[in-house]
Order: C-alpha cells, then structure tokens, then sequence
C-alpha cells in the first residue's frame, strides 16, 4: 500500500502528529538512538531483534524494490513504511483523510479514534475471495508518526487489531524502530529507500507487495 500519495497541488502545513516522549521511547530518529544497540539495518528503517519476531520484505513487482517492511510478531502483523516530510511541518493529518478516503472507494470504513500515538484510523476492509476465511472483511489500524524530516507509517493488523494484550507488544514493537533520513535531498512524502538486511540476522524472507 505505498500508492497513498497521489500526485496535486501541495497541500496547507499540518502541524506534526507523534507522542510527546517520542524522542525518549521512539520510534527514534538514527540521531537519538543507542549506536550500540544491535539493530538489523535495512536502509530506511533499522529493527531491534526479538524473540518471535519474524522480518518479511515486501517487494513492488515490477521494479524490484523494496517498499515496506512486515513484521510479524505476537499473532500480529505490522507493516512499516518511511517517507521524506518537511522539517517544521507534519503528513499524518492530511494522510490519514486520503487512506480513510481510499478505503471508503474499496467498499471499507473507517473510525478516527485516539490512540497511544495519538491519532489512528481503525479499518474495517473488504476480504477479496481466496484471501482468508472468517469474514469478508479484515480489521487493521493506520498509525503514523511525524519525526524530523520524516514521516513514519505503520499498519497493524491481527491480533494486535484487536486484543489489547497483543496491541501492547506490537505497538511497543513500532516504538522500537528507529528511523534514518539520510541527508540526500528528497521530495515530501518520497518512500526513503529500503534495503535488504545488513545486521545481526539474516532471517528475512521476501514476499510481493
């Protein structure tokens, strides 16, 4: 789901959407996180291993690149995607309004709510046939964070959807991401380039976006 941002005129500066201790309990910039710690690193992103954490890339068919990040972890996926945002100003206000607006157009709804990263949309979207039983439609929930200079996008789904022990752990999992920027000049809402692992496990698999 990295074709959020269509293209048009720019929009009116929103102010930035994070928790107030962001800084301090994450999802960090590579500025303030531990140099020490052991990170797997994968371009745009770097994730600290856990036990019972699975890394997955997911792949754009056509041109080869990797364009998100999954994690699966206590019974719950999340997908991570960084993007370049402006330094004083925030994407996660307007953004959530196009993902509400883009779900509704699939046949989906969506509820804003407030949740531990502050603003977060909770989806309810439509199953096509073949992918999964128990249902039509599938729970998830739109999370985003707005860093220096980026912007932070997560979508959890499973039981971290919908069980509050297993929301804890996943959210706590996103906390733990720490993001790099990069100092190359790139266009707001630009995905930052992700890569293949380099770092203390190799347990990736790959999968088509």
């Amino acid at each position: 789901m990295s074709d959020i941002y269509p293209a048009g005129a720019a929009p009116e500066p929103q102010p930035k959407s994070a928790p107030d201790d962001r800084e301090e309990q994450g999802p960090l910039d590579e500025s303030e996180a531990n140099p020490v710690r052991p990170y797997v690193d994968l371009g745009g992103v770097k994730i600290l291993p856990r036990e019972g954490l699975h890394l997955r890339l997911e792949i754009e068919e056509g041109s080869k690149r990797v364009v998100a990040i999954g994690l699966d972890y206590a019974g719950s996926t999340l997908q991570v995607q960084p993007f370049a945002a402006p330094r004083s100003s925030g994407l996660w206000h307007e953004i959530r309004d196009q993902i509400a607006d883009q779900i509704g157009k699939q046949g989906g709804t969506t509820t804003l709510r407030e949740g531990p990263f502050g603003p977060e949309l909770l989806a309810e979207i439509p199953v096509a046939a073949g992918q999964g039983a128990g249902g039509t439609t599938r729970l998830a929930r739109f999370v985003g964070i707005d860093g220096p200079r980026w912007f932070l996008r997560g979508v959890i789904a499973g039981e971290g959807a919908v069980n509050p022990e297993a929301a804890a752990a996943v959210e706590d999992l996103f906390r733990s991401i720490v993001v790099i920027r990069g100092q190359a000049p790139m266009p707001p809402r630009d995905l930052i380039p992700l890569r293949m692992p380099v770092g203390p496990t190799g347990d990736a698999g790959a999968s088509n976006a």
